[in-house]
């Protein structure tokens, strides 16, 4: 008490909480069990953990989840994620076929994941055949696609792709990035929320603390994996 007397008489503008106050006014806040279990079960089913949704479904007696929409989902993205492109196409159109049909987009992201695993397997000329009859229309259509097209066939002129300009198409991130967009495709064709709602909670706890910090001197969540409260620090 000493220490925050001495604080306030040089002037701070900064109000100073103890964490015993602080932890006060945190238990003042009620928050329903069934929404906190809702919370982790859109994390849990948008993530595509099947198991743990299941255990955790029986557990809580959250609602009832279909698990084999989780499963297809997963088969379709780690297709993807594996390089194996026409096998996830198939399968997407096994779950939706509008969902290709009604999405430009996604459907030339494939094509070009496509394009990009003949390149890696070093099959030159089933490439640039694919990438003229499949990929050349749908680039004269769409200007953003014809220069991801250039792009991607700018693979063929590098003996070394792995040190050419464009050599990130080869990466992982790449199959990734294209997997998350098929898998929030899905998501939403299901009429669910293609992000899970847990993250951005996070996002806004920093973003929360940022702000406070300007204001007042208070017990912080530094480690979110613990969500431990460290006492507020008074220099």
């Amino acid at each position: 008490m000493a220490q925050m007397s001495m604080l306030f008489s040089m002037g701070s503008s900064k109000k100073v909480i103890t964490k015993e106050e602080w932890e006060k006014r945190l238990n003042d806040v009620k928050i329903r069990k069934e929404d906190m279990n809702k919370l982790v079960m859109n994390f849990l089913v948008t993530e595509g953990y099947v198991d743990a949704a299941e255990k955790f479904r029986m557990e809580s007696g959250t609602e009832h989840i279909d698990l084999t929409t989780i499963t297809d989902r997963m088969a379709v993205k780690k297709a993807v994620q594996c390089g194996n492109v026409e096998d996830a196409i198939e399968k997407v159109n096994d779950l939706n076929p509008e969902i290709l049909d009604t999405n430009p987009q996604l459907f030339f992201h494939l094509q070009q994941q496509r394009l990009i695993e003949l390149i890696r397997n070093g099959k030159v000329e089933e490439a640039l055949e694919f990438a003229q009859e499949e990929l050349a229309p749908r680039g004269e259509e769409n200007q953003s696609f014809l220069e991801e097209l250039e792009r991607t066939v700018a693979l063929l002129a590098f003996e070394d792709v792995s040190n050419c300009p464009v050599g990130d198409l080869l990466d992982m991130s790449q199959r990734l990035k294209t997997a998350s967009e098929v898998n929030a495709a899905i998501l939403t064709s299901q009429s669910h929320e293609k992000d899970p709602k847990l993250p951005s909670l996070l996002k806004m706890l920093v973003w929360a603390q940022n702000q406070l910090d300007e204001k007042a001197v208070y017990p912080r969540i530094n480690d979110l994996s613990t969500a431990k409260l460290e006492d507020p620090s008074i220099s």
